[in-house]
């Protein structure tokens, strides 16, 4: 039997090496290019997830602060007209009535309790805001009258009706005050052409 030869156009055209490395090699750095990309995706995803989740771990943190700093809003602002209410006490008795042994044991109690009642408030960041003297604040105070004939400069707080209360930074109760109103410039007269005198045109 005769051995068979393959056809010469049928045989595969030998591969050239470095055909085949340059190709390989393009293959290689396509490859690289592409997990460079992922690494660079993933590593900016990475870097906003600690970035959110530090900044809920701040809100989550200042939130906490604030529940713990201000978790006695609710009672101070009911605790006001108590120390409103000692205060008017305390104004209202006539001053000769103090010469008296029994009113003034009563005096010294009440006076007793307001001390220990702001105390307590100052413990916790209470504080009474009294601003007669000072410029309007309409974040802290709120007018009810104007009051002309002050000498003081327009806007100046000059009558407090009720005293407002701040807890912290935060307002509980707004100052109740009058405001002085400066006199307003007298307009200028201009005075009369007469008769006789020649007017222009």
């Amino acid at each position: 039997m005769n051995a068979q030869h393959p056809d010469p156009a049928q045989r595969p055209e030998p591969v050239n090496d470095s055909q085949a490395a340059d190709a390989g090699a393009d293959d290689a750095a396509d490859r690289i290019v592409q997990l460079e990309t992922e690494i660079a995706g993933l590593k900016d995803q990475y870097l906003r997830a600690v970035a959110e989740a530090e900044n809920i771990r701040r809100r989550g943190e200042r939130e906490r602060q604030d529940v713990a700093k201000y978790a006695a809003t609710n009672l101070a602002r009911d605790m006001l007209s108590v120390a409103d209410n000692l205060r008017r006490a305390l104004e209202a008795l006539p001053a000769a009535a103090r010469g008296d042994e029994a009113v003034r044991s009563f005096v010294e109690g009440v006076e007793l309790t307001e001390r220990e009642l702001l105390a307590g408030f100052g413990r916790h960041g209470i504080e009474r805001v009294d601003p007669v003297g000072t410029p309007f604040d309409p974040n802290r105070h709120q007018a009810m009258f104007e009051v002309p004939g002050t000498d003081q400069p327009n806007g100046t707080v000059v009558q407090c009706l009720q005293a407002g209360w701040v807890m912290y930074d935060r307002l509980l109760r707004p100052a109740l005050v009058g405001v002085a109103k400066s006199a307003a410039p007298a307009a200028t007269a201009v005075p009369p052409i007469a008769d006789d005198e020649p007017t222009l045109g």
